[in-house]
C-alpha cells in the first residue's frame, strides 16, 4: 500500500519544447526568468535552436533541467526549397499579408508593393493576381481559415524532420517564438499533427501587425499588451480566450537596470568625450530605405555649430548591414568612412550570436542598454528601440529624411521614410507624443535643440507609452509568461 500511495502522489514530470530560431528568442527565453521559472517548477525544458550553436548556447546557459537540441534548420530549408517550393512560397506570402482589414494593414501593404516591384522570373506572371487574392483574404474570414488549414499539409511525409525528438522526449507542449511565421512553422505543424498542444510567444513589437496569419495550427499565444491582443484577434482571427497578455520578458532587464555599464566605463569603451552631449543613432529600416542620409544630416548639424551644445554621435549598425547584400554592405562601408573622417563620430557593431541567429542576439545587452541610457538624445527610424529608449527615459527623435531616387543604381524597392508614419507601431509612437519626428533638416535641428534644452519635456508621455506597449513595467513579465505556459501543461 505504501508503494502505491507514493506512486499516486508523485508529481508528474512535464516537458516543454521551446523553439528559438532567432536571436531575439534567445533573449526572451534564456536571458529572462522564463526558462529558470519553468525549471524551478520541475519542468524539463528542451530548447531547439540553430544546430551550429547548440554547444555554444549550452556552455553559456546550461543548467539542470535544460537540454539544448538542434532545430534542423538546414533540413527545414531543404524541404521548403525542394518540395513544391513556388507553391509554398506563395502560401507563405499570402499568409504574411492576408490579415483582416479590421486592423491597420499599412505595413503589410508595403510588403505587397515590394513583392510586386521586385518580382522576377515566374513570379512576374502572378503579380496581376496578387491584389485580388489579398483583397479576398482581407475581406473573408473563411478564406483566411482555408489558407491556414492549407499550410498544414506541408510537412515532410513518412519521416518528419522532428520525429526522433518527439519520440525521445514526448513533450507536453511545444512553444515557438512565432505562430509559424518563420522556419518554426514545420515544427508547430508536426506537433499539431501529433496532437501535441502548441503555443507561441510574441518577441517583436511590430510582429502582430507585420506578419499576419498563422503558419500552422497553434493553440495559444501570449503577447505584450492589449494593443497586440486586438491586432491578433481582429487581424488574424485569434479566439480572444486563447490570447494571453503577459508583457515582454526581454525588457525585464531594462526595468531592473541590470545590464547598465558604468557611464565612465562606457564612454572610455567608445572613446567618447564626457564634456560633449551624446547623440545615439540606431540604424533601422534598411530593407526599404538607406540610413546614411539621416546620419549625414546629423553630422552636418554638428559641424555647422547650429546645435545649442557641442555634440558627438554614436552610431549602431543594423543587423541587416552584415548580410551578404551589396546595398546593405555598401551603406555600412559608407557610414564607416563618415566615422573615419569625423573625430566626433563613433561606431557600434551588434555582436553576433552566430549561425542563422545572426546579429539579433542578446550578446550585447549591456551595450544596448548603456547606449540608450547615456545618450542625451536617441535617434532612429521608428525602430523597436524607441520603446527600449523610452524605458531609459531618453528623449527620442525618429529621423525620416528621404533620399532622392532611393537606392541608387538598383532595382530594389524603395519606400520614402516620409511615407511610413501610418504603419501601426509608427503611428502609435507619433500619437503617443513619446518623441518627435523629423521629416526635414529644419525639423531635425529644432527637435535636437529642444531636447538639449528641455530633456524631460516628453517624459510623462514616454512613461505612458511604455505602460501601453509593455503592460508590465515591474520586471515581472518573465515570471508571468512562465506561469502562463505552466498553466497550459497543467490543464
Amino acid at each position: 500500500m505504501k508503494s502505491d500511495s507514493m506512486t499516486f502522489n508523485r508529481k508528474k514530470k512535464y516537458r516543454i519544447f521551446i523553439s528559438a530560431d532567432h536571436g531575439l528568442a534567445i533573449v526572451y527565453f534564456l536571458q529572462t526568468q522564463v526558462v529558470p521559472a519553468l525549471i524551478y517548477e520541475d519542468v524539463d525544458v528542451i530548447l531547439l535552436t540553430d544546430d551550429e550553436l547548440v554547444q555554444k548556447i549550452g556552455s553559456r546557459f546550461g543548467q539542470p533541467g535544460l537540454t539544448i537540441e538542434g532545430l534542423r534548420l538546414k533540413e527545414v530549408k531543404n524541404y521548403l526549397n525542394s518540395f513544391r517550393p513556388s507553391y509554398q512560397w506563395w502560401l507563405n506570402f499570402f499568409r504574411r499579408v492576408g490579415a483582416s482589414k479590421k486592423i491597420n494593414t499599412e505595413a503589410l501593404d508595403s510588403h505587397v508593393r515590394q513583392v510586386e516591384v521586385e518580382a522576377t522570373g515566374k513570379r512576374m506572371f502572378f503579380v496581376d493576381f496578387i491584389r485580388l487574392i489579398v483583397s479576398i483574404l482581407r475581406n473573408s474570414r473563411l478564406a483566411r481559415k482555408w489558407l491556414v488549414k492549407k499550410q498544414m499539409k506541408f510537412v515532410p511525409q513518412n519521416t518528419g524532420i522532428y520525429d526522433d525528438l518527439f519520440e525521445k522526449y514526448h513533450p507536453d507542449l511545444v512553444v515557438a517564438s512565432t505562430p509559424g511565421w518563420r522556419l518554426d512553422r514545420i515544427l508547430v505543424r508536426e506537433a499539431a499533427q501529433r496532437g501535441i498542444p502548441t503555443a507561441s510567444v510574441i518577441v517583436g513589437w511590430d510582429n502582430p501587425s507585420s506578419y499576419s496569419l498563422n503558419g500552422g495550427t497553434v493553440d495559444w499565444i501570449t503577447c505584450w499588451s492589449d494593443i497586440q491582443r486586438e491586432e491578433l484577434v481582429k487581424g488574424s482571427d485569434w479566439n480572444p480566450a486563447r490570447v494571453n497578455v503577459g508583457g515582454i520578458p526581454s525588457y525585464d532587464g531594462y526595468f531592473e537596470h541590470k545590464w547598465l555599464m558604468e557611464k565612465d566605463e562606457y564612454f572610455k569603451l567608445h572613446h567618447l568625450d564626457p564634456e560633449k552631449k551624446l547623440l545615439g543613432y540606431a540604424c533601422s529600416f534598411t530593407t526599404f530605405s538607406p540610413n546614411y542620409q539621416n546620419i549625414e544630416a546629423i553630422i552636418n548639424l554638428m559641424q555647422s555649430d547650429e546645435l545649442k551644445e557641442p555634440c558627438q554621435l554614436l552610431i549602431r549598425f543594423h543587423p541587416n548591414h552584415f548580410l551578404d547584400d551589396p546595398l546593405f554592405r555598401g551603406e555600412k562601408e559608407h557610414i564607416t568612412r563618415l566615422a573615419k573622417e569625423n573625430p566626433n563620430v563613433h561606431l557600434v557593431e551588434p555582436v553576433p550570436l552566430g549561425g542563422d541567429l545572426g546579429y539579433y542576439s542578446g550578446e550585447d545587452m549591456p551595450e544596448k542598454s548603456s547606449m540608450m541610457a547615456y545618450s542625451d538624445i536617441f535617434l532612429t527610424v521608428y525602430s523597436t528601440m524607441v520603446v527600449e529608449a523610452s524605458i531609459h527615459d531618453t528623449p527620442i527623435i525618429s529621423v525620416c529624411l528621404d533620399v532622392p531616387g532611393g537606392w541608387k543604381d538598383s532595382n530594389r524597392f524603395y519606400l520614402p521614410l516620409s511615407t511610413i508614419g501610418n504603419w501601426p507601431t509608427h503611428k502609435r509612437f507619433i500619437e503617443s507624443g513619446a518623441g518627435r519626428v523629423a521629416l526635414n533638416l529644419k525639423e531635425l535641428k529644432e527637435h535636437i535643440n529642444t531636447y538639449l534644452k528641455e530633456p524631460e519635456i516628453d517624459l510623462e508621455k514616454q512613461r505612458n507609452f511604455i505602460k501601453d506597449e509593455c503592460t508590465y513595467i515591474d520586471a515581472s513579465a518573465g515570471r508571468r509568461i512562465a506561469g502562463f505556459l505552466l498553466s497550459l501543461i497543467r490543464q
